[in-house]
């Protein structure tokens, strides 16, 4: 599914089932060393798809542990994103100096919990969200973008960015979303962002999105 929806440039390995025949180095078993055994499933899944990711890229394999806020700590020179949810997993990762950040989310395409949405969508977004449409559960959607965009940001100026900050609009008919950016615009490495503009696709039960800021 992200296979379509970034550029040629990015290396993407996505798995719908759980993928636990590889060892992990030292620096990434501490990373799970006290996590509960389905937390240690998803992460030697996200670390397996990293790998053959990474091999599809030309760079050799690589520990990536987990930083303070969970985020993975990629090679030098590499950029990318880890996604993973019941029935989906997927790794998508760049040369550094073809693409300054990458952000990908996949969800279970299902209407969000009650009492969620106050808390993901504003303004003119919450009436987005409340459209209906048969073949996409927007409020969904929303929440994968901003996901999505939150994964790109947060590796690339290390500052929260929560969901308030981002204002997103959503083509349905492009399969589209451009997410407006509400705080202080961040510099990537020399160059000012405004917004941040993704792709999504819907299919056998997951949503996913992507973000890809190139060079």
């Amino acid at each position: 599914m992200i296979e379509r929806l970034v550029p040629p440039a990015v290396a993407v390995v996505s798995t719908r089932r759980d993928l636990t025949g590889i060892e992990l180095f030292e620096e990434e078993e501490l990373s799970v060393a006290r996590a509960v055994e389905k937390r240690r499933r998803e992460f030697i899944t996200s670390r397996a798809c990293a790998r053959l990711a990474l091999q599809r890229l030309g760079t050799g394999p690589a520990a990536i542990p987990s930083r303070e806020h969970g985020e993975p700590l990629w090679p030098d020179g590499v950029v990318g994103s880890i996604t993973h949810t019941r029935g989906y997993g997927a790794c998508a990762v760049a040369k550094a100096a073809d693409v300054l950040t990458i952000g990908i989310d996949a969800e279970r395409h299902e209407p969000l919990p009650p009492g969620v949405l106050e808390h993901v969508a504003f303004g003119r977004e919450r009436a987005t969200a409340a459209e209906q449409d048969a073949q996409v559960c927007l409020d969904r959607l929303l929440f994968s973008a901003k996901e999505a965009v939150y994964k790109a940001w947060f590796p690339a100026t290390n500052r929260w960015l929560g969901f308030e900050d981002v204002e997103l609009d959503i083509d349905v008919a492009g399969a589209a979303f451009r997410a407006r950016l509400l705080v202080p615009r961040p510099v990537m490495r020399g160059i000012r962002l405004t917004e941040l503009r993704g792709r999504w696709c819907v299919e056998d039960g997951i949503v996913a999105t992507a973000v890809v800021v190139a060079r």
